[in-house]
């Protein structure tokens, strides 16, 4: 029954990437934007609202460790798997507004993790926390965010359409129903995986915090994977990099920000631990933009990438 779920959730998945692609692109060719700036808002919010439900959730449940666990594990499976297997399907060729202000915005969200927490008093299993302040200031952070992406549109709109094929024409009406009905699908689907995975995780004896950083972390980020892996398939390559970069913006500014102003949100040695892994993974994507190719993700790096997220799953669980 739980497989079927998982599987059921995936199709919802893959069919609402198709659609929410679809309509992103289009939307990008009707007003002369880029599709970098698609991906960086429409697409990411599209695609991080499975980490925005789950994390909401779990805070107001009380279930911190899930949340924050969620929003660590997404962003780091988002650079390492997605970006890594999308760039074994085509190398990604990477806008110069991401090299110079898309990456240094993720590694800015790592410091912001780190700098916010403060010292946690009467819990001996964390080492920090984010305070309902902590996430207001995050919150601050993701309308600057916003602000300075639309601020770039022009500059971005130099993007080139390296597709196989142009963006379809689509009628105001339709492509407002292919965007949304992709957000709804996406969501949906993400959903009933994660309510599968979840149940048959903890039937096997996995930890919150565990389940947190693995299962719910991959199955959230499903959305991006399958959205960023239809994309770079359809060579819709600016939209593949955008949708991971503001995805892992808005899971630390938006999601971690709500989460923590609903609840403070503990965190544990491994949770910075989890921080510390996304900093190193969006450092290493940064460095990649100047070897080989210069501002690509190179099959080679995207193999590296993937090794390097199975390396550190089998890390925590070992340790765990």
């Amino acid at each position: 029954m739980f497989i079927l779920g998982m599987a059921g959730g995936l199709a919802l998945l893959i069919l609402g990437a198709e659609i929410l692609v679809r309509g992103g692109s289009a939307l990008a060719r009707r007003f002369n934007i880029s599709e970098l700036v698609v991906g960086l808002t429409i697409v990411a919010f599209g695609t991080s609202g499975p980490e925005l439900i789950v994390s909401v959730v779990s805070a107001v449940q009380g279930s911190t460790a899930l949340a924050v666990s969620n929003v660590l594990g997404s962003n780091l499976f988002n650079i390492l798997v997605i970006l890594g297997a999308s760039s074994l399907i085509t190398p990604l060729e990477v806008d110069k507004n991401t090299v110079w202000k898309g990456i240094p915005f993720l590694l800015l969200t790592c410091a912001a993790v780190f700098l916010l927490a403060e010292p946690a008093a009467g819990c001996p299993d964390t080492i920090g926390a984010l305070t309902r302040f902590d996430g207001y200031v995050l919150l601050c952070f993701f309308a600057i965010f916003l602000y300075y992406t639309f601020s770039i549109a022009k500059s971005s709109g130099e993007l080139q359409e390296t597709g196989k094929s142009p963006p379809e024409k689509m009628s105001g009406l339709l492509m407002s129903g292919f965007i949304a009905g992709g957000m709804v699908l996406l969501i949906l689907g993400g959903r009933i995986f994660v309510a599968s995975a979840v149940v048959l995780a903890k039937k096997l004896g996995m930890s919150e915090s565990l389940v947190g950083l693995t299962v719910v972390a991959a199955g959230t980020s499903l959305p991006e994977l399958a959205s960023s892996l239809m994309a770079a398939y359809r060579g819709r390559i600016g939209m593949a990099v955008g949708n991971v970069v503001g995805s892992n913006i808005f899971n630390v500014f938006l999601v971690l920000g709500v989460s923590a102003a609903i609840r403070p949100a503990p965190l544990s040695p491994g949770d910075f631990l989890d921080n510390a892994a996304v900093a190193l993974a969006s450092l290493a994507l940064f460095l990649f933009m100047f070897t080989g190719k210069k501002r690509s993700i190179d099959r080679w790096e995207g193999a590296v990438f993937v090794f390097a997220f199975a390396a550190y799953l089998w890390f925590k669980i070992t340790s765990s």
